[in-house]
């Protein structure tokens, strides 16, 4: 290729506008990757449309090794008198938090027993409290 009004040729070939439009690709490429990239999808909670667990009066169901229930510091006779509890709170604060306190040696079955009963009242806000492992 000649340049017009000289006999030399051309040999120099300018490439900055190629990597200029080379790094534009490999910046929009890396985007598109790392916006396309999914997990699971869970339905976080939001700090702040939702009241925090020491606003809110959350209700601790306790139950001891040799099969006591307790709601806060109320001994509980039965998972009737739970149910009925539950519901009167409920009629008060429609959206509240249940943390259940399971003892270790405390059988299986009435942990699954509670929360079967929160999910046949409909309290979806529930949590079970554990103690942090001592190394």
């Amino acid at each position: 290729m000649q340049v017009q009004g000289d006999n030399k040729p051309y040999d120099d070939i300018n490439i900055t506008p190629m990597l200029d439009l080379a790094y534009v690709l490999l910046v929009i490429f890396i985007i598109m990757t790392t916006a396309s990239v999914q997990g699971m999808k869970v339905n976080l909670p939001r700090a702040s449309a939702q009241p925090s667990l020491a606003e809110s009066k959350t209700q601790a169901i306790s139950l001891t090794a040799d099969g006591k229930m307790f709601l806060n510091t109320t001994p509980v006779a039965s998972l009737d008198d739970l149910k009925q509890r539950l519901l009167s709170q409920k009629a008060l604060t429609p959206d509240f938090p249940v943390v259940i306190k399971g003892d270790g040696l405390s059988q299986y079955q009435g942990v699954m027993d509670v929360l079967d009963l929160l999910g046949q009242i409909g309290i979806s806000q529930v949590g079970l409290a554990t103690k942090p492992l001592v190394k």
